[in-house]
């Protein structure tokens, strides 16, 4: 059976449907499945829309290689994630990640990482947009609190908390400005 071309960056309405399904995979017993959906507060402020933008070619690319990094790591037979960019309103979906394993604890653990790495690495703007009428550009948090992204010497300097629950480091301004470099270097 021939897999579903998916791509990893999509500007309309997806669904689990769009993914390959496990029938494809007979050795496998496990799902692990992730929606991520837009919520309607952030940090004490109420939430109206959220507008996603990415450079799609390299932010498909850092996908695909994440993919293929998990599912050599936890043995797997498929994962995928599809993030949405574009204007999305409270309750549309705006992440989904599917792993299929032999046993639940690869596909678990598969989809969350994948989940995690895609916040953390892939090039996925997220701005807010609130009911007074102000709007900001917002960064993802890790939800595992053992979890600690790859950061360099400088950046671990200047770690900081978002939440109770979401501890990692902040890249500050030069940093960042190294990372987004470090975008264009990759070969399309």
């Amino acid at each position: 059976m021939e897999l579903k071309h998916i791509s990893r960056i999509q500007d309309t309405v997806f669904s689990q449907a769009n993914f390959d399904s496990i029938e494809a995979f007979p050795e496998c017993g496990g799902i692990g499945v992730f929606i991520g959906a837009v919520r309607n507060h952030h940090e004490g402020k109420a939430v109206k829309a959220l507008k996603y933008t990415a450079y799609a070619p390299v932010a498909e690319k850092m996908i695909r290689q994440i993919e293929q990094e998990i599912q050599a790591k936890y043995g797997v037979s498929y994962v995928r994630v599809v993030h949405r960019i574009g204007a999305l309103q409270v309750g549309d979906t705006a992440i989904i990640a599917m792993a299929y394993a032999p046993h639940r604890r690869e596909a678990f653990a598969a989809c969350e990482e994948a989940v995690e790495r895609v916040k953390h690495e892939v090039p996925v703007w997220k701005e807010e947009f609130y009911m007074d009428g102000s709007s900001q550009y917002v960064e993802g948090c890790c939800i595992r609190k053992d979890h600690v992204p790859k950061a360099t010497s400088h950046a671990a300097q200047h770690a900081h908390v978002h939440s109770e629950s979401c501890e990692h480091a902040h890249q500050n301004s030069h940093q960042t400005m190294h990372l987004n470099a470090n975008i264009y270097q990759w070969h399309l």
